[in-house]
């Protein structure tokens, strides 16, 4: 095995782990809610908080205070990753997972990347291919079959449900969009840093009268410690180092198995089942992303390979 092969392998593997524990985030979400009475808000501002407190203690322990430093003219796009990408998404995060369920929830958010290639449209005039058409209309055909806006079953989530969920993937995708400004002139663990304190800072105000959670039960505490040491930094701390041995559109491939992953958790600690329509819905969201994500000049070989063997 060649070094490149065995780097890719490394880095293939880190993925998995890294949706792995991403997708154990709406689990601990619904088992903090029914058992603290904690609201989305609350909740949201805590994990910000007590993941921006942990990310500091490690930066200071390890030495690397220089990770500290950044450009004041950089402040206004940290504030906006923190702000809408952290601090509102995980409102509507928390939300989208408590009213319709982790699975359905999860497969939603897997729009943010269509999100991210209609805003960079709109915003950053990069051109929509028909190749980005074709995603898009995958995706929204899934959505549609997961909401059951089609009237094909019964299991229908509702429209404030799926909007709630569609603001969720909208406000994750502007990490992407926000992050371009940043990515390479400071380290992920900077740009998490300050996104995770200026979430809390945007959630503070809400938590001025709000009847605090603490204390909370040992299990209670442990599930919370969970969200945010394995859903959160271990998930971004994982999938930041696989982007250092592989493309970011093959670990954006990968990183949709979280849907899988999910369902699966899901299924086995809440009981949550997706029916028939809404599966074929989540293989065409899953599909429309790894579609859009897949690295394009692999894709033009793929097919070119294709056409010769025919």
């Amino acid at each position: 095995m060649s070094e490149q092969e065995r780097s890719k392998g490394i880095g293939l593997l880190l993925v998995v782990l890294a949706t792995a524990c991403w997708s154990t985030s709406g689990l601990f979400i619904s088992l903090v809610v029914r058992n603290s009475g904690i609201s989305s808000w609350g909740l949201a501002f805590w994990r910000d908080l007590g993941t921006f407190t942990c990310l500091l203690v490690g930066i200071l322990l390890l030495g690397s205070r220089e990770r500290l430093r950044v450009k004041r003219r950089d402040l206004p796009w940290l504030a906006a990753v923190g702000a809408i990408s952290i601090g509102l998404f995980h409102v509507l995060w928390n939300m989208a997972v408590l009213i319709n369920g982790v699975s359905v929830a999860t497969v939603i958010q897997a729009n943010a990347p269509i999100f991210v290639t209609i805003m960079a449209w709109l915003l950053w005039r990069e051109s929509l291919t028909q190749r980005k058409i074709i995603a898009i209309v995958l995706t929204f055909v899934g959505t549609v079959l997961i909401a059951r806006l089609d009237g094909l079953g019964a299991t229908q989530i509702s429209l404030f449900g799926l909007l709630i969920a569609l603001a969720a993937a909208f406000a994750y995708g502007g990490f992407s969009l926000f992050g371009k400004k940043l990515v390479g002139h400071y380290t992920s663990w900077t740009i998490l840093l300050y996104a995770f304190g200026f979430g809390a800072m945007l959630l503070l105000p809400f938590q001025i009268r709000a009847p605090g959670p603490w204390p909370l039960a040992p299990q209670v505490l442990g599930w919370y410690a969970g969200l945010i040491l394995l859903s959160t930094i271990c998930g971004f701390g994982l999938y930041t180092t696989a982007l250092q041995h592989l493309q970011a559109g093959v670990a954006a491939i990968v990183a949709a198995s979280e849907v899988a992953f999910a369902a699966v958790v899901s299924y086995i600690a809440l009981g949550e089942r997706l029916d028939g329509w809404q599966i074929l819905g989540a293989i065409l969201v899953v599909g429309g992303v790894i579609f859009l994500s897949w690295p394009r000049a692999e894709f033009r070989s793929t097919v070119a390979g294709r056409k010769r063997l025919r």
